[in-house]
């Protein structure tokens, strides 16, 4: 069994094969930052990607001529989403096999490639097919750099501290997205939002290649080429379905399609994964309560928190006519929570283990729900503040407890592929948040009671999520798949 919160002892135990970093020089110092810092910049330039660009939509569509119609536009934002949904499991694979440093460099070099290519579009379809490629880099980046947070930080409570730091900086990057690509908007034109990626990426990748240890490559006979197939399709095509069922309606032949691809694929890659060997995704990591219950959290806390988040913005927007600035400036007591409760949460966590940080944060979550029942048309700003920040607060505090939770759960071998299925089930429950609260506020002829209903959901989501997490911790002792 893993000897939990032991850093290896010789350069043969951190080669050995269960899963600790190799490297062809002594070991840096685990409480060095800098492997962090490192880690962190391909992360925070990932989730900044994701928000930033939403503020350029407009003047995209403009620039290239589709005027009042967004729907081309849009899938800059879609087509980003989706690859980047679809490719994590393979993407997290991939890393174990190939070693997660090699893999999260490739990453950041591609996205720096590709946001250079989304800066010189000359067209739609080209900005459209340099955000696909940035799908995939951001698919190699995410699960990768868990899987070296594991790696460069081998005593448990250092671990859990350094990913509530990145958790924080992820939370940081989304919030200040559309402050960010409002400002850089309009003060020097949609490209921007792309060249400030820029310098991120090249400080990531230099000092990715200077303090980030390599872990040792997963030795596994064949690459399970039906299972990397299925699990892109199906991740795939249900993203695609939640995102274009919000657009084109339930019923509609396309999204109907995708919903019946995503149910076939999903059967068929369980059926195929239970029966291989040497499966990319081992169906015996959910047998462990931890996991799973980790995983579900993260689900539910993403349709949750990215539902209402996009409902409040709407709010703001169009409801009580903020301008674009102001909107995103009046949700900061929410945005602004992400790095404070994620460092708490990831000390919390080193202090308790996950399962209480992740119930606290959950109900705390649920409460400001809960008070956000307030909001109206004339109701003063001042009542908004603490539901948006008790939502933000247990939103961040949550998300270190049910990272930890995932990667000390799996087996070191496996960080990589266990860390791309937390994420996976985060980006699904993203694009269904804001697919099923942005329906029920377009399905309601009056808007503050769509709203109200979609904090009821939301908030039950984070109940659920709380009684799923009294799950975490149970069969710790358990050995999983090695």
């Amino acid at each position: 069994m893993e000897r939990s919160g032991e850093a290896p002892t010789s350069l043969q135990e951190l080669g050995s094969p269960n899963g600790a970093a190799t490297t062809a020089r002594a070991r840096p110092d685990v409480t060095s930052r800098l492997p962090l810092i490192a880690l962190c910049l391909g992360f925070f330039m990932v989730m900044l990607d994701a928000t930033v660009v939403t503020v350029a939509l407009p003047p995209i569509g403009q620039d290239f001529g589709t005027g009042g119609d967004l729907a081309g536009a849009q899938w800059v934002a879609d087509g980003y989403t989706i690859v980047f949904a679809g490719l994590l499991l393979s993407a997290g694979s991939l890393g174990d096999r190939l070693g997660g440093k090699s893999v999260f460099q490739a990453g950041l070099g591609l996205f720096v490639g590709t946001s250079l290519g989304c800066g010189l579009a000359p067209s739609l379809w080209f900005l459209i097919l340099m955000r696909l490629l940035q799908g995939l880099a951001a698919a190699l980046v995410v699960p990768t750099s868990l899987a070296l947070i594991r790696a460069s930080y081998t005593n448990k409570e250092d671990r859990a501290r350094a990913i509530g730091v990145w958790g924080g900086i992820g939370g940081i990057a989304a919030a200040s997205g559309p402050v960010l690509g409002g400002l850089l908007v309009s003060a020097l034109g949609w490209r921007s939002v792309f060249w400030v990626n820029l310098p991120f990426g090249l400080l990531g990748i230099a000092l990715t290649a200077r303090h980030v240890l390599a872990p040792r490559p997963q030795t596994v006979r064949g690459a399970d080429l039906p299972g990397q197939l299925l699990g892109i399709l199906t991740l795939a095509a249900g993203t695609y379905a939640v995102i274009e069922g919000g657009h084109r309606g339930w019923t509609s032949s396309v999204v109907m399609a995708a919903t019946a691809l995503f149910a076939l694929c999903g059967v068929a890659f369980v059926l195929v994964e239970r029966r291989r060997e040497h499966a990319m995704l081992p169906l015996s990591l959910f047998r462990h309560p931890t996991f799973s219950s980790a995983t579900a959290v993260g689900l539910l806390l993403n349709i949750g928190f990215y539902g209402q988040l996009f409902v409040v913005t709407f709010y703001f927007q169009q409801y009580r006519h903020y301008a674009v600035l102001w909107a995103g400036l009046a949700i900061l007591p929410q945005t602004a929570m992400a790095g404070l409760a994620s460092a708490l949460g990831g000390r919390m966590t080193a202090r308790t283990g996950p399962r209480t940080p992740m119930t606290l944060g959950l109900l705390i979550g649920a409460a400001g729900f809960l008070a956000l029942l307030v909001a109206g048309r004339s109701t003063p700003y001042w009542a908004l503040v603490l539901p948006l920040a008790a939502i933000g607060f247990g939103t961040a505090f949550t998300m270190p407890a049910a990272v930890a939770a995932v990667v000390e759960s799996a087996p070191p071998n496996r960080s990589g592929i266990a860390s791309g299925a937390l994420n996976a089930s985060r980006q699904v429950g993203s694009a269904v948040g804001v697919a099923l609260l942005g329906a029920l506020v377009a399905g309601t002829a009056d808007f503050e009671s769509g709203m109200r209903i979609g904090s009821l959901v939301s908030g039950g989501c984070f109940v659920v999520g709380a009684l799923i997490a009294q799950a975490v911790g149970r069969g710790q002792g358990e050995r999983l798949l090695a």
